[in-house]
């Protein structure tokens, strides 16, 4: 009797052992492996100005996509000007009376447009809807403004004039007539918002389109999870032609250029790339910029950077950075490609040359 209690103990401690070693494998955060399709979840919907693409390869995930595009809605409302809800018109309402509490989406938003404001000493400044406003380039009452209209509108460019304060989360704009325009930087940060969205809910290979900012999420389940294969959109031609392709896994690739929205005045073509020194489009060799990077905020901020710096100059601040990569296009037809991108770049379009080979 004695033999067989013994036994029994050393049978419970053994299940008992057993549960506590299958209990730490489930809380390790152990998960069977996920299911991708070859053929996505897709939706795409208008929605910005532009067309919005997700496409999810999770198997049983196709719910993310409402949520993803709920989501888009949501931040779009809080960001873009003359909507109801809108977190920046109030600030630009209320600029020279009083500082605006933001919600704790929006304020990162705007403390990173004043960080990129500064690092590029104003060659992307944030503050300059004054000027954008007066050119409304993209919407049907667009115009070229007169020289006197700019000359004012440029008195109220100035990034130096907003007041943070990080305790209560508020924006001020120090002098009235000053007005917000985040159009270079919001749609990278709402993809980042998208992918943090699809990772929380436990998605591993997406890609998350938002007209020009691109994320690519995990491998291409068609290459067997190799790296996606991107094409670098061509800035000449209508959105879908690309000049060539990279391949990138887990990046984000933002495209700056003269394609889509323009005016015309005179025979002369106005871009929407507004330089805020001068309160008229960047006038340069460049048509487009695409740059590669981990967050789309970044990679969205800085394709204005260098596209408003110029060829060689922006080859030069994209070289002297180890997180980004870039390809440049001109408007002659040529391509150049920073340095870490010339093992990693194939181009497809025979119209075009690629200089720095």
């Amino acid at each position: 009797m004695i033999r067989n209690n013994q036994n029994k103990k050393r049978f419970v401690w053994f299940l008992t052992g057993l549960c506590f070693l299958l209990l730490a494998a489930c809380s390790s955060g152990v998960e069977e492996e996920q299911t991708l399709l070859k053929t996505p979840y897709e939706q795409t919907e208008f929605l910005m100005g532009t067309y919005v693409t997700l496409r999810v390869y999770d198997e049983g995930k196709e719910a993310v996509l409402e949520q993803g595009f709920k989501r888009v809605e949501e931040l779009a409302d809080k960001i873009t000007v003359n909507e109801p809800d809108s977190e920046i018109d109030k600030i630009n309402e209320l600029a020279g009376k009083e500082a605006v509490e933001l919600s704790d989406e929006v304020y990162p938003l705007v403390e990173a447009a004043a960080e990129y404001s500064e690092v590029s000493d104003g060659g992307f400044d944030y503050t300059v809807g004054p000027i954008t406003d007066l050119w409304r380039i993209g919407f049907d009452d667009a115009r070229k403004p007169e020289q006197s209209e700019i000359d004012a509108a440029l008195n109220l460019v100035d990034f130096s004039k907003v007041e943070f304060d990080t305790e209560n989360k508020s924006v001020f704009l120090t002098e009235e007539g000053m007005a917000l325009d985040l159009g270079a930087i919001a749609k990278g940060y709402i993809a980042d918002e998208i992918r943090k969205l699809f990772e929380d809910s436990g998605v591993t290979t997406a890609i998350i389109d938002l007209g020009g900012n691109v994320i690519v999420m995990g491998g291409s389940p068609t290459r067997e999870g190799e790296a996606w294969n991107v094409g670098i959109q061509d800035p000449l031609s209508e959105r879908g032609e690309t000049v060539g392709k990279t391949a990138q896994k887990n990046r984000s690739i933002v495209t700056s250029g003269i394609y889509e929205r323009y005016l015309e005045v005179d025979g002369e073509i106005y871009h929407h790339l507004m330089n805020p020194q001068t309160g008229y489009p960047f006038d340069n060799e460049i048509a487009g910029v695409s740059i590669i990077s981990e967050r789309s905020v970044d990679g969205d901020a800085l394709s204005t950077v260098v596209f408003g710096l110029g060829l060689e100059k922006g080859l030069e601040y994209v070289n002297n950075r180890e997180d980004i990569e870039a390809v440049f296009i001109t408007k002659d037809k040529e391509v150049y490609t920073s340095n870490g991108m010339k093992d990693n770049f194939e181009l497809t379009n025979e119209e075009y040359t690629w200089v720095n080979q």
